[in-house]
């Protein structure tokens, strides 16, 4: 049977790559159709994707780390007449060349970047006019130790030097004491690496204001309090839609949908999950699909489509929320709600001073698309509803500037 190349597939929802988070198998292995192989990071999520044929792992073409774009060869299941996919291999050492700056094949190399070791190049040093295995990640990663690739043995497939190698030789007694990396590094990838761009990104774009206020949460159950609060944020986007927006050049586009992200916290990191329609749904609808998608992120088993399209975001961290945050909007959106620790304080409740479950509830909002007294009746709005246990709302108007 020839031999099967396995290629980054469209995940959907306009991906264009993919970072190889974990490989599942190892060259040799024997597998079967539908054997978990490779864990792709998407966006904010992990996907495992199955073997779609069964075989011996020939070749594995992309090292955990590397991003690259859809249809790239992955790995080379089967084999024929002793080859394994040449063409793939051929593409593959192509493709490291160019990452790393090495000469195209019929070019001389120039004297600093001497050719690629051959893939079949017997585990060792690099001997002189030869390029050392390794991927960019782990170059960077050596640079920023001080670790000299030519002086390693790699450890990984065809003796490429692996992130293990360069950690384990910056840690060596050999290095001087001047010479010795100050703390622990770790590479920025995966989900942090992601998180860490989007926040960026959405630090650099938005102008925030965060807006504050104490809510009585008495009448609130604590536990459905976020099913109740996304419908409570559903009923007030309504009234005040500037909030359920995107800025798109010089267009204010106002949704006409409630798809509200939920921030969860897992292992990976921060995830935002998206409830739709959450104008439509009950309470008790509501719950239920919080509690299925915050299992699924805290599992790693969110669908990519689960993480896009939300409209506006909600956030509470519980008892570790703190008295007040000041989140950062979830870009493109133009505003994030987030609830502060709920403690018994002392509230005024009929002329009389009692103990009560109070917290506040922030509004930080994009001041381009925004103005301050309409985020401060969207905030009221959401306070009124809660304190009355979602009762009926009376609509009630500011006059704030």
């Amino acid at each position: 049977m020839p031999p099967y190349e396995f290629k980054l597939p469209d995940l959907g929802e306009g991906l264009t790559e993919g970072e190889v988070a974990r490989w599942l198998v190892a060259e040799g292995q024997e597998i079967g159709e539908d054997d978990p192989l490779v864990e792709i990071q998407t966006d904010k999520t992990t996907v495992e994707i199955p073997s779609p044929a069964a075989g011996k792992v020939a070749r594995i073409l992309v090292a955990e780390g590397e991003t690259v774009a859809v249809g790239t060869v992955l790995v080379v299941i089967g084999e024929a007449n002793g080859h394994a996919g040449e063409a793939a291999v051929a593409s593959s050492r192509h493709r490291e060349r160019r990452l790393s700056g090495a000469s195209p094949a019929g070019e001389q190399p120039r004297a600093e970047e001497p050719p690629v070791t051959s893939p079949r190049q017997a585990p060792g040093h690099a001997s002189a006019g030869q390029r050392v295995r390794a991927t960019p990640l782990v170059r960077r990663l050596a640079q920023e130790l001080g670790v000299e690739l030519e002086t390693l043995d790699g450890s990984g497939p065809q003796g490429r030097v692996t992130e293990d190698d360069v950690r384990s030789a910056a840690a060596s007694p050999s290095l001087a004491l001047g010479d010795a990396p100050e703390g622990r590094r770790e590479p920025l990838r995966g989900v942090r690496k992601l998180i860490a761009e989007h926040m960026a990104r959405a630090h650099a774009e938005v102008p925030p204001v965060t807006w504050v206020e104490e809510c009585d949460f008495g009448a609130v159950d604590l536990k459905r309090l976020v099913p109740l609060t996304l419908k409570a944020v559903a009923e007030a986007l309504q009234e005040v839609p500037e909030l359920n927006a995107r800025l798109e050049g010089d267009e204010i586009v106002y949704l006409a949908r409630y798809d509200l992200g939920v921030a969860v916290q897992t292992d990976q990191g921060l995830v935002v999950p998206v409830v739709r329609d959450c104008d439509s749904r009950s309470v008790d609808e509501l719950a239920a699909e919080v509690a299925r998608l915050a299992e699924a992120a805290r599992a790693g088993r969110l669908k990519p489509e689960e993480l896009r399209g939300s409209t506006f975001t909600v956030t509470s961290a519980g008892k570790l929320g703190g008295l007040l945050t000041t989140p950062i909007v979830n870009y493109p959106e133009v505003g994030i709600l987030s609830i502060g620790r709920i403690a018994e304080r002392p509230v005024v409740r009929d002329g009389m001073i009692v103990a009560g479950p109070t917290g506040t509830i922030a509004v930080t909002f994009d001041h381009r698309v925004v103005d301050g007294a309409r985020a401060a009746e969207f905030g009221l709005a959401v306070i009124r509803r809660l304190q009355v246990g979602m009762e009926p709302d009376v609509p009630q108007t500011s006059s704030g500037s």
